[in-house]
């Protein structure tokens, strides 16, 4: 007998997982990466490496899946619509069931194990959410929850005796007093996203999310650059990101594409470097030398030297730039 247990690297997924490894079946361990994800403090890319970590600890077979493309879409425009901010928990949900299903089929499991827990997040594990999610993702009754499993309704696994329901659990609601006491007995310390972790959840991160959805321009690259730098919406066609400190300058020209414009301050006037994307007529281009110049070490009143690249390509010409003030610089910024 085989089960597919979703494992975030966070706590009541490990812990979810742990459970389940007291029964007489075989596990493996299902990841997907989202660009999103906050669960992992160790990689930009997601939770990847948290959950890798998670699976190897408890001696499970690992399977990761990048599910980008797909959940980008449902971030644009998400069937159940947002949690309190561009959060799209519910379709997240419904399409990360849609993924393990596929992975049981090709793995020949016979149900799915999560770290759900009953009324824990307001959104997508209400009771009525949970069997909705299981309806739309076609694994109704085959999703067994540990933590909750004895405040749901008996799972097909448990009815046909696959696992015993008596070795299951009854927590419920937004108190993790339970599970860090679980944790503590399990010896299980580190756990990179204890209370979960979404950017969608965070209300600056999401309106530049919302600035991308706005603009037809949600994709991987962009979302990428979300986590770098001060945003600047300059025109419906163009947008402005301005780095924060010598890590964020070096990975803007990294990042730099050859229809792209960069913006780098000479050295006699020390500051940020700066990414334009989308099109730049002379008008733009002076307003995000200003805005970058407003970065720049320099005197009072004092024009800062600032060379513009284009499209990534050639010497950047050197110009000079009053510094824009700080509340014309608000009325631009994500």
């Amino acid at each position: 007998m085989k089960a597919i247990v979703l494992l975030s690297g966070g706590l009541d997924s490990t812990l979810a997982a742990r459970i389940s490894k007291d029964f007489d079946i075989e596990l493996i361990a299902f990841n997907t990466i989202s660009p999103f994800c906050l669960c992992n403090h160790r990689s930009s890319t997601g939770c990847f490496h948290g959950a890798a970590a998670a699976a190897k600890d408890l001696g499970l077979k690992f399977v990761s899946l990048d599910v980008a493309p797909e959940f980008l879409k449902i971030v644009a425009s998400p069937e159940h619509g947002y949690g309190s901010n561009m959060n799209p928990c519910i379709d997240c949900r419904i399409l990360l069931f849609r993924k393990a299903k596929e992975l049981m089929a090709a793995e020949g499991a016979s149900f799915i194990i999560t770290g759900e827990v009953s009324g824990q997040r307001p959104m997508s594990q209400r009771k009525v959410t949970l069997q909705l999610i299981e309806r739309e993702a076609g694994l109704e009754g085959l999703v067994v929850r540990p933590l909750s499993a004895k405040v749901l309704p008996e799972t097909i696994p448990e009815q046909k005796g696959w696992i015993s329901r008596e070795k299951l659990l009854s927590i419920s609601g937004r108190s993790r007093r339970d599970q860090f006491a679980l944790a503590k007995e399990f010896g299980i310390n580190d756990y990179p996203c204890p209370s979960g972790g979404c950017l969608l959840t965070d209300p600056m991160f999401c309106n530049k999310v919302k600035d991308l959805v706005d603009h037809g321009t949600l994709d991987n690259d962009n979302v990428r650059l979300l986590r770098i730098g001060r945003h600047f919406r300059l025109s419906p066609t163009a947008k402005l990101i301005v780095g924060r400190d010598e890590s964020e300058n070096e990975r803007l020209l990294a990042y730099t594409e050859k229809t792209d414009f960069s913006f780098i301050p000479d050295e006699r006037f020390p500051g940020p470097n700066a990414l334009g994307k989308g099109c730049f007529d002379e008008k733009l281009k002076e307003l995000s030398l200003s805005i970058v110049a407003r970065y720049c070490d320099g005197e009072a009143g004092q024009a800062r030297l600032i060379g513009v690249q284009e499209r990534g390509t050639g010497v950047p010409e050197p110009r000079y730039s009053l510094p824009m003030e700080e509340d014309a610089i608000a009325s631009y910024r994500l």
